[in-house]
């Protein structure tokens, strides 16, 4: 895959994983899923919020990772944590007793509610591609406070009028399907893309366009949008990855370039 450029020694990665980390800022407890939301976490514990509380799907609460993780059962999230739990205790008692803030979550696919596709792309029987499913998102969408998604891509497969198939139903989606036990968070608040970052407006809203990157216009954004994309009476350009957010992703917490594309 090919990355933008955004600025002359910008790429989009960073600038979705710096913008992503400081809306981190004065958030608690972040449980964080691998990929793009591992940089970012990573980015606020140097920058926005040094004092936030990782949990990871492993069972890991209060993690003080030494480097970077590589998975949610990397040694270096055991390491000097506060607590390791059982999954069961710690969707049992941490996620579903409420005491997470954020859910960090990537997906293949996000609709107009925030909901989330990550098991497969095209048709059921035979698919284009299989995703590795829904993991923990399912528990994390519906019990976190709330919701940020980091997408790499805003066009029209990844943003479209239907999902192809819906592993993580947001709560204006689990409301109207009138079955099971309703969520009790607010689901999806943010989505951070390689264009701008899209904000919920509230329970059974959807999702509306707040902010730009920089050198991307309102009309683009809207045309890799498949739906009639609401837009906010005053968009604000976001601001560029600064100096030191990029050394530090860059030198510091992905010198691998293992997430960094």
């Amino acid at each position: 895959m090919t990355t933008t450029i955004v600025s002359s020694n910008t790429t989009s990665t960073e600038t979705i994983v710096a913008v992503a980390a400081r809306e981190l800022a004065g958030k608690r407890r972040v449980f964080a899923g691998v990929g793009l939301p591992t940089l970012a976490v990573d980015l606020a514990r140097h920058t926005s919020n040094p004092d936030v509380e990782l949990i990871y799907e492993s069972g890991v609460c209060g993690a003080h990772p030494s480097a970077m993780a590589e998975g949610i059962a990397d040694s270096v999230v055991v390491s000097g944590a506060e607590s390791v739990l059982s999954m069961a205790a710690l969707f049992g008692y941490v996620l579903q007793g409420g005491n997470v803030d954020v859910g960090f979550l990537g997906a293949a696919q996000i609709d107009r509610t925030g909901s989330l596709n990550t098991s497969f792309i095209g048709d059921w029987k035979n698919p284009t591609v299989r995703l590795p499913g829904a993991g923990g998102a399912v528990e994390i969408i519906a019990n976190a406070a709330e919701i940020f998604v980091v997408m790499r891509r805003h066009d029209l497969s990844s943003f479209p009028a239907e999902l192809d198939f819906c592993t993580s139903p947001s709560p204006a989606r689990a409301f109207a399907s009138g079955k099971g036990i309703m969520p009790a968070g607010a689901g999806v608040t943010k989505v951070f893309t390689n264009l701008g970052v899209l904000t919920h407006q509230g329970p059974g809203g959807e999702l509306e366009l707040t902010s730009v990157h920089e050198g991307v216009s309102v009309d683009r954004v809207r045309e890799s949008t498949g739906w009639d994309l609401a837009v906010a009476d005053h968009v604000t350009v976001t601001t560029p990855p600064s100096g030191t957010e990029i050394d530090l992703l860059r030198n510091t917490i992905d010198k691998v370039r293992l997430y960094l594309r």
